[in-house]
């Protein structure tokens, strides 16, 4: 089970920032291309080394994120232009943070790579469930919410209490549970799906 399926819940806490950004004439897309923004800076700040700032910008992409859907549709303009732009922009989102955080050597480049794996082809299944007639699946270990609230939690941990287990920082193991638990995540998708198609 994972946080994507909780959505419904935060709205409480959403919508007085929904009534504000419609106030002043912010759209669902606004949010969506600011989230692209927040999550390529967060890649570079990774980069750069920059842990403290890359975690904002992960905020900030996280805020935007769940900003986008909300705006949408609380103004009734919900999409499938703008469900597909929020899909393509939450992949290179992922791309951005994961790459950053490995190009910059914060951890070995073959972590990074099995967890970049891991977070594409379990979101790919999430939303190929929607392809086929089976409706958006949130299913499984690890959602996206939840690489995006591990990512603010471990990283700030991290940068407080910085520390090396067997040659990895608290990023790197990290990326080694968002490696494991999203393949994990990747096959439980799978075989739901396989189960409800012919």
């Amino acid at each position: 089970m994972t946080l994507d399926q909780y959505r419904n819940h935060a709205k409480v806490f959403f919508d007085p920032l929904v009534f504000i950004a419609i106030k002043c004439g912010l759209n669902a897309n606004f949010f969506t291309l600011a989230a692209l923004l927040a999550s390529g800076a967060a890649g570079v700040f990774f980069y750069l080394r920059l842990e403290l700032w890359g975690i904002a910008a992960v905020a900030m992409n996280a805020f935007c994120d769940a900003m986008d859907g909300a705006v949408a549709r609380e103004m009734k303009t919900q999409s499938l232009r703008g469900d597909f732009l929020d899909h393509a922009v939450d992949r290179y989102a992922d791309i951005f943070i994961i790459c950053g955080i490995f190009a910059g050597g914060l951890v070995p480049w073959q972590i990074g790579v099995f967890a970049l794996t891991g977070v594409l082809m379990s979101s790919y299944l999430g939303t190929q469930a929607q392809a086929v007639g089976v409706g958006r699946y949130y299913g499984g270990i690890l959602g996206r919410a939840d690489r995006l609230v591990l990512i603010l939690v471990v990283g700030s941990i991290g940068w407080v209490f910085p520390l090396i287990i067997y040659g990895l920082t608290w990023l790197g193991w990290l990326l080694v549970l968002f490696g494991i638990f999203g393949h994990i995540t990747a096959l439980q998708r799978f075989m739901y799906v396989w189960v409800k198609v012919e």
